[in-house]
């Protein structure tokens, strides 16, 4: 029993002075890098805001006066809605009191809107045009899903060429023959939507305007791939 103990004493102490000798070693030969591919195209996606404000003294009554040129507004708009050419959606819709300087509740503010968004500019313009109860309020272009997801991918391909080019210059420079692939992510930029200013946009409710003249401009889409590779 005394000699069993006695080995399972220093087999302890061998697996605690391995353990000691042996701490864990960072991988060596490891590089981090980063590539970008850029692609630039042409927004193919319009959004108008048709909005239109409100204030009396009773709260029910501007929102029902909201209510109406709302309702009217989304009417004629969705005549024209086709999906993905004209998508037609609400958008802010709300009542803010106003105060006398003794605090107390003088008369209420309110303010609708409608969105008219999609790849037809033509029929988003006409459409907005027809509209008497809401005044033109934003413009702005972006990039659908689908022209993003093209462009998206052409960025991606530059990106990993970039990546694979810049990793093999690299290990050559270091004196090695190649390298292998560690750990990689790879993160797109999101355009998003490029607002027009608002002034010169304003017309009175109730009068026919003619369809606004609208120019898309250029969107940039940025992949960038990052990660570390194995020397070799």
């Amino acid at each position: 029993m005394k000699t069993l103990l006695a080995a399972f004493v220093a087999a302890s102490l061998s697996c605690g002075a391995w353990a000691q000798v042996a701490p864990y070693a960072p991988p060596q030969n490891v590089l981090q890098l980063s590539a970008s591919g850029s692609v630039e195209v042409q927004q193919d996606l319009l959004s108008l805001t048709l909005t239109t404000t409100r204030d009396g003294a009773d709260a029910n009554t501007v929102q029902s006066q909201l209510k109406a040129a709302l309702d009217a507004a989304l009417t004629e708009a969705k005549k024209s809605a086709q999906p993905g050419q004209l998508d037609v959606r609400t958008g802010n819709f709300g009542l803010y009191p106003r105060y006398t300087q003794g605090g107390k509740i003088s008369g209420w503010n309110g303010t609708a809107e409608l969105v008219l968004e999609g790849r037809d500019f033509s029929r988003i313009t006409q459409a907005a045009a027809r509209i008497s109860t809401l005044t033109l309020g934003g413009v702005s272009f972006g990039l659908s899903r689908e022209q993003r997801a093209k462009v998206e991918g052409d960025a991606q391909q530059l990106a990993i060429d970039q990546f694979k080019q810049k990793a093999g210059e690299l290990a050559k420079g270091f004196g090695f023959s190649g390298y292998t692939l560690r750990e990689v992510a790879v993160n797109a930029n999101d355009p998003g939507n490029y607002p027009r200013p608002r002034m010169a946009m304003q017309a009175k409710a109730g009068v026919a305007e003619a369809a606004v003249p609208v120019e898309p401009g250029r969107a940039s889409v940025t992949v960038t791939v990052s990660g570390t590779v194995q020397l070799r």
